[in-house]
């Protein structure tokens, strides 16, 4: 999605880059930073610090792109950090954040404040995660990647959990923080989760046997 949309916005505006692990969210959102440092805007980036996998106080992609970065345990803690003279606030990993974050950042979009954040649209259950999709839902502009399936190759858009070679049981915790030891990007066939529910299992008596491309 082209940055020429931004240039007739004279407002607040909230933009949510998302997708499973690996598809170069924290990438993307680096990119539009150092976009806008060019342009001298004041910027103010912000972590979970529950998210402390490459550096304790900058926000990292896997290609080691890098930028400082504050760290905050709760979504109301970026009020201590910002000001009048803040242009943007940008959030890595906001998913981790508390639902808080939500309002909060209606409220700064609200007040002339270009929010950008990037976050998991879903768990390693394959289901919406926490309060994204009411985040994707207040959203001016939403970029959802994909990442490549390291079974078959297809797009991916869930998050493979593996636990000792295994997939994750659908009863484990939702936030584990990880890397390529503990997540893989799976597309939605080869994505598996160890006894979630299915309440329609046999309820359709056909089985589909042409791809829906042939």
């Amino acid at each position: 999605m082209g940055d020429f949309m931004y240039l007739n916005q004279k407002d607040g505006w909230i933009e949510v880059i998302c997708g499973p692990m690996f598809a170069g969210k924290t990438e993307e959102l680096l990119r539009r930073v150092k976009r806008l440092e060019y342009a001298r805007k004041n910027i103010v980036v912000f972590k979970p610090d529950i998210d402390n996998r490459f550096s304790e106080n900058e926000v990292v992609s896997h290609n080691n792109n890098r930028t400082k970065s504050v760290n905050i345990r709760r979504a109301k803690d970026i009020f201590k950090f910002i000001d009048d003279e803040t242009d943007v606030v940008a959030i890595d990993e906001v998913q981790f954040l508390d639902e808080e974050a939500v309002r909060i950042i209606d409220y700064l979009a609200s007040k002339k404040i270009r929010v950008i954040v990037s976050g998991l649209d879903k768990d390693f259950r394959g289901e919406p995660f926490s309060f994204m999709p009411k985040l994707l839902s207040l959203a001016e502009y939403v970029t959802k990647l994909t990442a490549i399936c390291v079974v078959c190759g297809a797009p991916a858009t869930r998050t493979q959990r593996i636990v000792n070679d295994k997939p994750a049981r659908y009863i484990d915790p939702i936030v584990l923080v990880g890397a390529s030891e503990s997540y893989e990007a799976r597309c939605r066939s080869c994505h598996k989760v160890y006894r979630k529910p299915n309440p329609y299992k046999g309820q359709l008596k056909w089985q589909k046997t042409k791809s829906i491309w042939s």
